[in-house]
Parts: structure tokens; C-alpha cells; sequence
């Protein structure tokens, strides 16, 4: 008996999506069919690149296991090192598990190459939030880079969110580290791509060949076949829990770039004499190791989410950055949600969708390192993991959901559609 093929959209048992809700999804997936390719061939690219570095690297079973107390001589946590550094195009890097994130790895560069009456310059307008007390821009008293003494100064971006080149070459003379942020962060400036970080640090470097160029990579990695090192960047610094560890690596984060500042680095890391040479791995050495080989594949995944999160709610009448078709230098997606009900409508929807937590409802609160409440729906495996589908926003203006991460790509797809279900029957949304 022939098989009947039913053309409407269909959806798993047990999920009550709305069918004009999914109609939108299907159309929203036509059209991402050319980007979808053009992922996998990417993801194609930096998997083998990564295979590679494995093999060259001679990752043998033993540096499987962990070690304890001081560390020393620990195979696994220096062989990944090397690994990672050839995954990223670096001379060097330092790969640990008690990097307890992305500003605390930023930190840890920042202290460890700038000195008192050093000056850094932001070349991308004010910083993301938590790095605010880092640099002293909130906040006294509590050790930021300003107590010890360091000058800061930054170059506001365009009116159209894109970094002012002319003014860069003038103010990063006499300036002995230049700080790039990739990602967008909470704004709606685009975020930049390899070949844009490459017009910053010719222009930085033509001013000043001798300033420091530090790329904060956090939700950047492997999203195109290169990463900033090759674009002249001397420190590339980034969380395990996003990108580059694939959703297995539990915690720990990374600094990659030239030899001589990792090393200088290190010595922040631990301290003075020690540096690299000590740290012990404990039993994490494993999770990080396959959470770098699975990454390239993991980040296609959430930039497919990306791409189908701003495909359908640009169809449903929410602007987005970036557009359908827009480039993209990281896996995340910003919606203007318009208000503060949509908003939170929303991420309590992306929070049902998730596979932990999701009997859970998310609510605005004070969250330390933000001058904001923020409202975070992150039903992950890994407490806080961006890497895995996750929806966030300061509650202000413009109300912009940051949605990032997927896992995989149909449970990302899943959890936009249920973030939109429940704004249709939270009555936030129209659909005709």
C-alpha cells in the first residue's frame, strides 16, 4: 500500500505547538536552506582541522586521565594545550578548568600583561557589563585594573555599530594593550567577523606596531574557519562553556596566542615562578579534550539555531540582529522583543523547551556583575553553558532577547517554537 505524504508541519507528540506557529517555522527553515550549507561546510573544515591537531599532537589515552595535588608534569592538561593552540592558529595556549569563566579567563590576560601606568583601549566602545568592575569603570576598591593603577580609554562605535577605524589610529598611541570584543554582548552592534578584526588590528598596529591586541573570542569560536590570531590578534581569550567545549567540558576556559604572553600570562594564572608548571587536571582532562573535538560540530548546531531563530521571528514582525543573510561572527542571535511582557514571555518559553529545568520559570533578578536585573533562561546541563540553548536580557530598553546555543540543532529548533507558543498564549504575539 502506498505511503500518503500529509504536506502540513508536523511536530513531535506531546508538544502542542500552534499550526500557523509552525507554518511560519517550516517557511522560516526554506529559506535558511543555503546558510544550513554553507555551515556544514564550515563545520566540515575546523573538524578536520581540529582531527588534525589531535593527531599531530600524539593525544594518546593517558592524557585521558587527571592528576592531583600540584600537577606537575600533568601529559594530558599540557598536550591539550598544544592541541588547542593548533586548533586555534596560535603559538601557544593555556587550557584549565578553574578558568571559572569568560571574564574571569579576560581577567587573568588583562592582569597579567598590563602594568601601573599602562593604558588599555577598548576599540569597541564600553565593554560587556561584567567586565566593567574588571576595569574599574563600577565599582572601587575591589582590585579592578583602575586600583592598580591602568588607564583606560575606549573608542565608541559608529552611529551604525561598527568600529571607528579613523579614530582607533589615534587613540591607541602610547596605549600598550588594544581590547577587542567579538561578540556583540548586550547591544545590538553587529558582531565582527575575522576579516573585520583584521581591518581593527591593521589600523591599531599601523598606529602603535608595538600595542598588544587581545580578542575577547567568547561565542566566536569556530564560527568561521579561522580565528583572530590569523587575523593579528597576539591573545585570543574565550569560556569552555561556550564554543569551543562543545557542551561536555563541565567549566574552565582558555587564553591562546603568541608564546612569549602566554607565558607571561601563566604567571597570573598561578603565580610568579610557577606559572604553566603547576595546576593539577583532577578528572577533567577527558570532558575537555572531547568537548574540543565535538565542537565545530556542537557550533554549527547553534549557529543553524541562530539562523532559524532569526529567520522566523523576522517572518513573525521582530527585528533581529543579525537580519536573515546578515554575516555572522558569533552564534548569537538578538531579537527586540519590543517590551518587557514579550520578553520574559519569551524566555519562559525557551525555558519549557529546554531539557533540564524545565518545569522551572525563570524571573528577572539582580544578577552580580550586571547594573541591571537580568531574566536568563538556561535549562542546561552545565549551569550557565551558552553553549547549550539559552535566552537572556537585562530588563531595559530595547528589551532585546539574546538567544544562544543548541546542542543539537532540532531540540534548539524545538525550544524557539515552544518560546513562541507560549508568547501566543501569553497573547504577546499575533499571528494572521
Amino acid at each position: 500500500m502506498a505511503e500518503i505524504f500529509d504536506p502540513k508541519p508536523v511536530v513531535q507528540k506531546g508538544f502542542e505547538i500552534e499550526e500557523r506557529i509552525l507554518k511560519a517555522a517550516a517557511k522560516a527553515e526554506e529559506a535558511c536552506e543555503s546558510a544550513f550549507k554553507e555551515i556544514d561546510r564550515t563545520a566540515r573544515y575546523n573538524g578536520e582541522k581540529v582531527l588534525k591537531a589531535f593527531i599531530d599532537n600524539k593525544v594518546s589515552d593517558v592524557c585521558m586521565k587527571g592528576s592531583a595535588g600540584y600537577g606537575y608534569d600533568d601529559l594530558g592538561r599540557d598536550t591539550l594545550d598544544k592541541v588547542f593552540a593548533q586548533s586555534m592558529g596560535a603559538e601557544d595556549a593555556l587550557v584549565r578548568h578553574n578558568i571559572v569563566s569568560g571574564t574571569h579567563a579576560l581577567t587573568i590576560a588583562l592582569f597579567g600583561v598590563l602594568r601601573k601606568g599602562d593604558k588599555m583601549v577598548s576599540l569597541t566602545g564600553r565593554p560587556y557589563d561584567t567586565l566593567e568592575e574588571v576595569i574599574g569603570l563600577r565599582g572601587s576598591g575591589n582590585g579592578s585594573l583602575a586600583d592598580y593603577g591602568v588607564e583606560y580609554e575606549q573608542v565608541d562605535l559608529t552611529p551604525d555599530g561598527k568600529p571607528n577605524v579613523a579614530e582607533i589610529f589615534q587613540k591607541v598611541k602610547g596605549a600598550k594593550l588594544a581590547y577587542i570584543q567579538r561578540s556583540r554582548g548586550y547591544s545590538l552592534r553587529p558582531s565582527l567577523t575575522v576579516n573585520g578584526i583584521a581591518e581593527i588590528v591593521k589600523a591599531a598596529k599601523g598606529a602603535n606596531p608595538d600595542i598588544i591586541v587581545m580578542v575577547d573570542n567568547c561565542y566566536g569560536e569556530f564560527v568561521e574557519k579561522s580565528e583572530p590570531v590569523s587575523a593579528g590578534a597576539d591573545l585570543i581569550v574565550g569560556s569552555l562553556i561556550k564554543n569551543p567545549g562543545g557542551g561536555i567540558a563541565e567549566t574552565g576556559g582558555y587564553i591562546a596566542g603568541t608564546k612569549k604572553l602566554v607565558e607571561q600570562v601563566s604567571y597570573r594564572l598561578t603565580c610568579p615562578g610557577v606559572g604553566r608548571e603547576a595546576g593539577c587536571s583532577l578528572d577533567q582532562n577527558k570532558r575537555m579534550y572531547q568537548g574540543l573535538f565535538y565542537a565545530p560540530e556542537v557550533v554549527a548546531n547553534a549557529l543553524k539555531t541562530a539562523t532559524f531563530t532569526s529567520a522566523v521571528m523576522t517572518q513573525l514582525g521582530y527585528q533581529c540582529y543579525p537580519a536573515p543573510g546578515e554575516p555572522r561572527g558569533d552564534i548569537i542571535t538578538a531579537v527586540l522583543m519590543k517590551n518587557s511582557q514579550n520578553l520574559i514571555a519569551f524566555c519562559k518559553g525557551i525555558q519549557k523547551g529546554s531539557p533540564v529545568d524545565s518545569f522551572v520559570s525563570p524571573e528577572p533578578w539582580d544578577m552580580p556583575g550586571y547594573d541591571s536585573q537580568v531574566i536568563m533562561a538556561a535549562g542546561a546541563f552545565n549551569n550557565g553553558a551558552s553553549i547549550e540553548l539559552s535566552a537572556d536580557a537585562p530588563l531595559r530598553e530595547p528589551y532585546a532577547a539574546y538567544v544562544q546555543g543548541g546542542l543539537t540543532y532540532a531540540t534548539g529548533r524545538m525550544g524557539v517554537l515552544c518560546a513562541l507558543q507560549e508568547m501566543f498564549e501569553k497573547r504577546c504575539l499575533k499571528l494572521f
